[in-house]
């Protein structure tokens, strides 16, 4: 799909001078869209937007950040857990989870299209996740722990869902109405 060297932490390391890009946040139709696959031809333009991208995960700050966020209803997403001095940044080209366990894992999430909100959220402890890097290589790899949750809610959004989608109506509705009020005022 395109050159191997254009490494996930090349990208990564370009956010450091990059103009981040705006994260959406509902009621945004993209976000609510089910994604589409990334073809080769569209592999040119992920490449110009991935620091700007980059640079918008990093700035918020965040560990995950979906093509949808920043109004791209494409099949991809970046996640890194490292920390500024020992970044570890993935790129996920048309990423899926292809097994997972029936042990469930709760954990507090939040997302960056939906600033300040947070909410225990129960997912499969652990997945398997297969993808295709920067190069077209497909790769798969288990996770668990934060990874594995990081993973299931970025790919959610590639569906169209949100982590208070995961929650009862009346607490989903509550935190969509807190975020409203919020983005009101600011």
């Amino acid at each position: 799909m395109t050159h191997p060297a254009l490494t996930d932490a090349a990208f990564s390391a370009a956010s450091d001078t990059a103009a981040p890009l705006n994260i959406l946040t509902p009621p945004h139709p993209v976000l609510r869209q089910k994604a589409r696959l990334v073809k080769p031809e569209d592999m040119a333009e992920i490449q110009k937007i991935l620091p700007g991208m980059f640079a918008a995960m990093y700035q918020a700050p965040g560990i995950g950040l979906a093509a949808p966020q920043v109004g791209l209803s494409q099949r991809f997403v970046l996640i890194d857990l490292g920390e500024k001095d020992t970044r570890d940044p993935m790129i996920l080209i048309n990423p899926e989870i292809v097994a997972e366990t029936e042990e469930m894992s709760t954990r507090e999430e939040g997302c960056l299209s939906l600033p300040s909100q947070y909410a225990e959220v129960v997912r499969p402890e652990k997945v398997r996740v297969r993808w295709q890097n920067m190069s077209g290589q497909v790769q798969e790899r288990d996770v668990d722990g934060l990874l594995a949750t990081c993973v299931q809610h970025e790919l959610d959004h590639l569906d169209g869902v949100l982590f208070v989608d995961h929650l009862s109506a009346l607490r989903r509705n509550m935190i969509l109405r807190r975020l409203a009020k919020d983005l009101k005022r600011n």
